[in-house]
């Protein structure tokens, strides 16, 4: 799925080189006649590398690069002198990078480290030259190994936005507005369905310095999670997110119902991300008075399972308290060890 410079969606043909010929060479010289085998190995074949680079926000740098080869190893040669391994081919990617087969569907890994590397496709063994095969019953082999074949395979890169919060909601329901105004983003913004056909990240920034990324997802419609609206090109991308924040409209005809089909759809796509701490924001309440929002607020006291709070990204109301609220779910767990070793 693309929109402008933003693509999480890549596929790719990967070749790694051929492992170099070991020599057959024999040894001559001035006054040596008969000097005996001395050819060198084969050098390596070059591999196929993928490495995570957090620089890197999408994989529109890959989008016109259809074939990806490293490079073949050199023969050996006389004096045992072993071949140049073949040249290393690098393909950077963003954090949260998974890599497939493309014909077996398979995850082969994922990417989530700064630095980290890992083979895509593995170079070829270059030959032993032939003064490995010396022996006393056979002092001069006039034979030697020939380098191992490359690698070769399609290959399918999907990347999964990483970010501390993930806004799950249906269209139109003011995500990309919260983003907006609570960090220093500009996505797309208008009074239409699917107005955000990407993920949009933004840095939220809370008190004393301190930050967390938050991600606007594409709006949620029934039957996502069979591929319906934009279907599975969103919902991989909430799987990475620590927290999700549902966004329910305060004029929805039924606040609960709307959770309900949220997560539902959530459950369908991927049990697990029913794991994740889950949040309620009802946004556009600076339509609401104060007996409204109390009468609310005690129906869903006793119909809704999670915290839910009131804000209004246009009024700037309960942005403060949102980010307290997130704040201290994202620290949770890492103060959970803490506590309980006292």
């Amino acid at each position: 799925m693309t929109e402008g410079n933003f693509v999480d969606y890549i596929k790719l043909y990967v070749a790694s080189g051929n492992g170099g010929k070991g020599s057959a060479h024999l040894h001559r010289e001035k006054y040596v006649a008969k000097g005996g085998p001395d050819g060198g190995d084969g050098g390596r074949g070059g591999h196929v590398i993928v490495r995570g680079n957090k620089n890197l926000w999408t994989l529109f740098h890959l989008k016109f690069k259809k074939h990806v080869r490293a490079g073949h190893g050199e023969h050996g040669s006389k004096s045992r002198s072993t071949g140049a391994d073949g040249e290393d081919a690098i393909i950077e990617v963003p954090l949260g990078t998974v890599v497939r087969d493309t014909e077996t569907n398979k995850v082969l890994f994922e990417i989530t480290e700064d630095g980290e590397e890992k083979i895509l496709a593995k170079g070829g063994k270059g030959g032993l030259g032939n003064w490995h095969f010396k022996s006393s019953t056979n002092q001069t082999p006039r034979y030697a190994q020939p380098g191992l074949p490359m690698e070769e395979k399609d290959v399918t890169l999907e990347l999964k936005v990483l970010a501390d919060v993930g806004l799950v909601g249906f269209p139109n329901a003011g995500k990309s507005t919260l983003l907006s105004v609570i960090t220093s983003a500009k996505p797309k913004i208008a009074d239409y369905e699917f107005t955000t056909l990407k993920p949009n990240l933004g840095i939220v920034e809370y008190r004393d310095f301190k930050t967390f990324v938050m991600a606007d997802i594409p709006g949620i419609i029934e039957g996502a999670a069979e591929g319906k609206g934009l279907g599975h090109y969103f919902l991989r991308h909430i799987e990475r997110n620590s927290i999700l924040l549902f966004l329910i409209p305060a004029d929805a005809k039924d606040i609960k119902e709307q959770y309900d089909i949220l997560l539902d759809e959530l459950r369908r796509y991927n049990p697990e991300m029913l794991d994740k701490d889950r949040l309620v924001a009802i946004s556009k309440s600076d339509m609401l008075d104060a007996e409204l929002k109390a009468e609310m607020k005690a129906e869903l006291d006793k119909t809704l399972p999670v915290p839910f709070l009131f804000i209004s990204s246009v009024a700037q109301q309960g942005l403060t308290e949102l980010k307290d609220v997130l704040w201290k779910l994202l620290n949770a767990n890492e103060n959970a060890p803490k506590s309980s070793s006292k």
